[in-house]
């Protein structure tokens, strides 16, 4: 009889300690996922901090088109409106909706980047040289982020899928979290035309 309470008690315990370690490897990754989105955002927010820098550099110009550094005045009030924390990482309509907005702000900026070519003056002045360079080197800050996050949410949502962690996941209220996508209409080849 004690025998068997000895097995029974030795059972529970090892359970009890592989239920506190899964639990604890699922926070570790669920704080990646964390700590990676804020990397996210903070490329986000070093581009728009860029772009008033940008807008006054280039409203130096004359006769610059006010419609184009309209919109992007406007893209980047409203991608800076849309916020989303760590807890709205497993809503993908959040998701979607942040990454939106912040495609709205990036066509805005590439749209004002083309019209610039217009203006030799312009292209020509080193602060604007030096914020489109400062731009260029953002956005491909934001495309690795963004990587990063995908695989950190990833790993996340394959560990807690996998058994016989999902029973900790589950009983934890650990939730699957969003990915970013690429934009509809990305897997086409965009038209490139030099005509006028």
């Amino acid at each position: 009889m004690k025998v068997k309470f000895l097995i029974g008690a030795g059972i529970i315990i090892a359970l009890v300690f592989f239920g506190i370690g899964t639990n604890n490897k699922l926070i570790d990754r669920e704080e990646n996922v964390e700590s990676a989105w804020a990397q996210v955002e903070n490329q986000y927010q070093r581009r728009a901090d860029l772009i008033p820098n940008l807008v006054n550099t280039v409203r130096g110009a004359a006769d610059f088109e006010q419609e184009t550094l309209t919109s992007v005045i406007e893209a980047r009030s409203q991608a800076t409106s849309v916020n989303i924390s760590a807890d709205d990482l497993n809503d993908p309509a959040k998701l979607a909706q942040y990454q939106q907005a912040q495609q709205q702000l990036s066509g805005a900026l590439s749209r004002l980047l083309v019209t610039v070519e217009r203006y030799p003056e312009l292209k020509a002045n080193a602060n604007f040289r030096d914020l489109q360079a400062q731009l260029e080197g953002t956005e491909n800050r934001i495309s690795t982020e963004r990587k990063r996050f995908n695989d950190a949410a990833q790993g996340y949502n394959t560990a807690i899928r996998k058994f016989p962690a999902s029973i900790i996941a589950s009983i934890g209220g650990f939730e699957r979290k969003a990915y970013f996508e690429a934009e509809q209409g990305a897997e086409q080849a965009p038209t490139v035309d030099f005509g006028n």
